[in-house]
């Protein structure tokens, strides 16, 4: 029974020096590149076409989910208690012997909205273009002496 010394650790110069690649290895790793360069544009091609499928399939969707709903407007509009109920609320058409009432304004003084007051009644125009001022401005300032230190 003899204990064995556990192997000693390679360098990795010397691990890397113990690779030999034959010409067939060589050829392999070579159409293995140029198979990955030709098949990259396919498949990003193939991704960029599989999105636009999907979004069109999504504004189909959408454009089915529209068409439903003007079908059921156009099915509400067809009926006549409907029509009657639209002029009663939209242009206020009333039947013989009812009296219309119009509530213009429910609201409290206090709760009603108050108008912004204007800031002012006339307008002022500026003596000076402000790309003008802000030109002399920077001039101004680098052309300025520097500040003494506080003390």
């Amino acid at each position: 029974m003899g204990t064995s010394a556990p192997p000693s650790r390679a360098s990795a110069s010397e691990w890397l020096g113990g690779i030999r690649f034959s010409g067939f290895t060589v050829i392999i790793l070579g159409v293995i590149v140029f198979a990955a360069f030709m098949l990259v544009p396919t498949i990003s091609t193939f991704v960029d076409q599989r999105q636009k499928i999907a979004a069109l399939e999504d504004s189909v969707r959408v454009t089915q989910s529209e068409i439903a709903e003007l079908e059921a407007e156009q099915e509400r509009w067809g009926d006549e208690a409907y029509i009657a109920a639209q002029a009663r609320e939209r242009l206020y058409y009333t039947k013989p012997g009812e009296v219309p009432y119009l509530i213009v304004n429910d609201l409290d003084a206090s709760e009603q909205p108050r108008d912004a007051e204007p800031v002012s009644d006339e307008v002022e125009e500026a003596d000076d273009e402000w790309a003008g001022s802000l030109l002399r401005s920077l001039t101004e300032a680098g052309m300025a002496e520097r500040a003494a230190p506080a003390e």
